[in-house]
C-alpha cells in the first residue's frame, strides 16, 4: 500500500466512493491510488452499510483509562508520602511498588511495564543515581587531584 499520512484517509475513502459509483471497479481504484483491493472493498462496505458518516476519520479509542484524573493526582500524594509509609523497607520505588500502592488505593491492577507510562503521564521520570557521592569532601577531591593524581600519571 502507498505511504498515506493518517489525514489523507478520509480524502482517499471519499475518492474510492466516487469513482466506485462513477462505475469504476474495485481492483481499478485500489491500483489508481496504490491501494489493496480488500481495503477498498472494506471502505466501500463500511460506506454502503454506515453513510457518509464511515468516511469520516475517527478518533482512535484504546482501552478507557482505568485512573481518572482525580486518581492520579492522588497517586502522587501516596508516592509523594515515600515508600516506607506505604510499608515497604527502604525509600526506593519501583514500578512493581507502585502498582501494588495503587492496587490497594484504588483496587486497580497494571502490568508492570505500564507503570512508567503512567508516571510520565504524572510529570514523574525516572531516575538514575547520582555518579558523585553525596559525602564527598571537595576540598579533599581538589588537594588528592593537585597531590596524588600526578604522581599516577607518572608511573
Amino acid at each position: 500500500m502507498a505511504n498515506y499520512k493518517q489525514s489523507d484517509y478520509e480524502a482517499l475513502r471519499r475518492r474510492c466512493v466516487e469513482l466506485s459509483q462513477a462505475g469504476w471497479q474495485q481492483a481499478a481504484i485500489a491500483q489508481a491510488f496504490g491501494l489493496t483491493q480488500p481495503w477498498v472493498s472494506k471502505t466501500l462496505k463500511k460506506y454502503n452499510q454506515q453513510g457518509a458518516i464511515a468516511l469520516q476519520e475517527g478518533k482512535r479509542t484504546g482501552a478507557p483509562a482505568r485512573l481518572s484524573a482525580q486518581q492520579l493526582g492522588q497517586l502522587v500524594i501516596e508516592l509523594n508520602k515515600g515508600a516506607e509509609h506505604h510499608g515497604f523497607s527502604g525509600a526506593i520505588w519501583t514500578r512493581p511498588r507502585i502498582n501494588e500502592v495503587i492496587k490497594k488505593t484504588f483496587g486497580v491492577s497494571y502490568d508492570p511495564s505500564q507503570i512508567g507510562r503512567i508516571l510520565k503521564k504524572v510529570g514523574w521520570s525516572r531516575q538514575l543515581p547520582q555518579r558523585k557521592a553525596i559525602q564527598q569532601d571537595a576540598q579533599a577531591v581538589v588537594q588528592w587531584r593537585a597531590e596524588r593524581l600526578p604522581d599516577l600519571k607518572k608511573s
